[in-house]
């Protein structure tokens, strides 16, 4: 009996238990704001809340202390923090002026009326900061944990896509209370296979994830798209996802669909294969014995490698 217990389930399942709670844990919003309770529809933090449970019960401390120190990772190249704050810049900005420019869309409201330029940054810092607000604490769960599990023995690309279409879904409240639109869900599933290759080759920094998603909601959600309306508003999110698609193209051509990382392609490819391994042959660096591609080698090659 004591088999189908919660916890128990959750350890024999631990990838399907976080969508569960994810999903669960965020649409509790959702019957307060049918009745006028709320604001939203959902709790943004909910996938960090279902990760923290999840992996409490399968790794314990060791899981959530490595979780919360990805999510403070700091030290990557600036090239890479420029590639998270400036890339949904210029996308979000290329979108309005093809909307505007060539689509012919009149903003309804000025950037003055938004509060100009300058209440950005006083909104990056509280979408940043308040766990809930926004979507910058959904990359914890989504991106720290269900990314990272769902790359063992798929693809970077394919792990993405898979991740692309259930992070899509959990977005359903908001596409079925018009909050967003339906064709936001090309922008998710395309930004997973960027996000993919953000942390790939930033040694898995959630940090580098949830500033990404964070310059996004801040430069896009809160402040040019509020100035659309409408058919025009529907456009710019239809070029949004256009060009985040274009921008997943380009990375997976570029890095590979393997690992989205050139880094960790060559590394792979260079490394020696478990029965080299097992003839005490030694890695490009000269040492032998040094860790395998796989988390552990099987017991028996461990042994001869020793």
């Amino acid at each position: 009996m004591s088999s189908n217990t919660p916890s128990t389930i959750i350890k024999q399942h631990p990838l399907a238990a976080f969508f569960v709670l994810a999903t669960a844990l965020s649409w509790w919003l959702w019957p307060l704001y049918a009745l006028d309770l709320t604001p939203t529809p959902m709790f943004g933090a909910g996938p960090f809340v279902a990760a923290l449970v999840v992996l409490g019960l399968t790794r314990g401390k060791a899981g959530i202390v490595d979780l919360l120190r990805r999510m403070g990772r700091w030290r990557v190249g600036l090239g890479w923090y420029a590639a998270a704050l400036l890339l949904p810049v210029v996308v979000t900005s290329t979108a309005a002026a093809i909307n505007v420019f060539l689509l012919g869309a009149e903003t309804s409201k000025s950037a003055a009326e938004l509060g100009g330029w300058s209440s950005l940054v006083p909104t990056f810092l509280i979408l940043l900061l308040v766990p809930g607000l926004g979507g910058t604490w959904e990359e914890p769960g989504f991106r720290g944990y269900a990314l990272t599990r769902l790359q063992r023995g798929r693809s970077a690309l394919a792990a993405s896509l898979i991740l692309g279409v259930l992070w899509a879904f959990w977005h359903l409240p908001l596409f079925l209370t018009g909050l967003d639109t339906w064709n936001e869900s090309v922008q998710i599933i395309a930004w997973t296979v960027v996000f993919a290759w953000l942390l790939n080759n930033t040694g898995q920094s959630v940090l580098l994830a949830m500033l990404m998603h964070n310059m996004s909601n801040t430069i896009s959600g809160s402040f040019v798209s509020q100035m659309f309306s409408g058919v025009d508003s529907v456009n710019q999110a239809w070029l949004r996802g256009a060009l985040w698609c274009v921008v997943a193209v380009v990375v997976a051509i570029a890095t590979g669909p393997g690992h989205l990382s050139r880094r960790k392609a060559k590394r792979a490819r260079t490394a020696p294969r478990p029965t080299e391994l097992a003839l005490g042959n030694s890695y490009p660096n000269g040492i032998t014995g040094s860790r395998p591609v796989t988390d552990e080698a099987p017991p028996r090659l461990a042994a001869v490698a020793q």
